[in-house]
């Protein structure tokens, strides 16, 4: 398949720039994949979907502020944007980072961010990442939340607000580590949670800390050659569990996002079943892959030609997933992080 086929025309102005007034007031297209039907609703809908016994597997990542503003010792502005922790013990804790600046940052530079807080530069990693080393008097993540910036996606073309601190998390973000949220899980509400749980619906969680790979393009026409960067995952028994009795007694299980749905197709073993464990994720579901363990799927409506919109397509099929995306936009949901929700049964 060609990185074309994937391809849709978005008008600007349905990308999405701030969250609904409601946590849960976004709309809610509904797609069944046996009798292929779209439906428009409101999210709050979303309950009459599922059934007693279903199993809804969340997310339980929390974004962090990972983007620090800082300045060299010569005083040029720097920014450096957390990706990934490669050391964390009581000596040091270091990251591979994204930064910028005005020149290049060499080994040995130093970035200060207050006068309790520094960062060294240490090395040249994979491109386009450098390896850093932080020193703070304290705790390093509180270090963070004090002076950290929200890292919105690119294409929401303002700066971080208040508001973006408490609506750019799921309301069950519990395990730092992520640089970008699982939006479709930022829907959710406590009550909606407790009304799904009061009808019998079996709700666990996973890790998954999703990174800078959810934004970076596919650079190649030939999609089976793009190379998905890995993403911490963690599956707890309990979760398992939970999953593997469902499959075994014909009930379904939903995965709450496409983080979900990529930690269970990559902790699932060859037959049919949801290990337990940690690891990296960095499988990349496009059509042609079976899976293995969702049976439904909950998300946003996605970027042309990413990865994320073929994995739905991966689920539904590509010709109706567009199909419902044009609808969409004749409707005029809104779309991306911030956007309208989709539900595929």
């Amino acid at each position: 398949m060609q990185l074309t086929d994937f391809d849709y025309e978005l008008p600007e102005e349905l990308i999405a720039q701030a969250p609904a007034s409601r946590r849960d007031g976004s709309r809610l297209m509904c797609l069944d994949r046996s009798a292929m039907t779209v439906e428009s609703r409101q999210f709050v809908d979303i309950l009459d979907y599922f059934r007693a016994g279903d199993v809804l597997v969340v997310n339980d990542t929390q974004v962090i502020p990972a983007r620090l503003l800082g300045h060299k010792l010569t005083g040029g502005k720097v920014e450096i944007f957390l990706v990934r922790r490669v050391v964390d013990n009581h000596d040091s804790e270091e990251w591979l980072c994204l930064t910028k600046s005005s020149k290049t940052l060499r080994p040995g530079t130093v970035v200060s961010f207050n006068a309790d807080f520094s960062a060294e530069i240490l090395e040249e990693a994979e491109a386009p990442y450098r390896r850093v080393r932080f020193d703070c008097s304290g705790d390093f993540m509180e270090q963070v939340e004090a002076i950290g910036h929200l890292p919105l996606p690119p294409y929401i073309k303002r700066a971080d607000s208040r508001e973006d601190h408490a609506r750019y998390q799921t309301v069950f973000a519990r395990e730092k580590g992520a640089v970008a949220a699982p939006t479709a899980g930022l829907h959710f509400t406590t009550e909606i949670l407790q009304q799904l749980r009061a009808f019998g619906v079996i709700i666990v969680n996973l890790t998954l800390h999703v990174g800078l790979g959810t934004f970076l393009p596919v650079r190649v026409d030939d999609i089976k050659q793009h190379k998905m960067h890995a993403e911490l995952y963690s599956v707890p028994i309990e979760t398992a569990d939970s999953v593997n009795l469902a499959r075994q007694e014909g009930r379904r299980v939903f995965a709450l996002g496409t983080t979900s749905a990529r930690a269970l197709e990559t902790a699932a073993t060859a037959d049919g079943l949801l290990a337990s464990g940690c690891g990296d994720s960095e499988i990349f579901i496009y059509p042609g892959y079976q899976f293995k363990i969702v049976d439904a799927l909950i998300t946003n409506f996605h970027l042309p030609k990413s990865t994320l919109l073929m994995l739905v397509s991966a689920f539904a099929g590509r010709d109706f997933i567009l199909s419902a995306y044009q609808q969409a936009v004749e409707e005029k949901f809104r779309f991306f992080s911030y956007g309208d929700c989709m539900l595929i049964v």
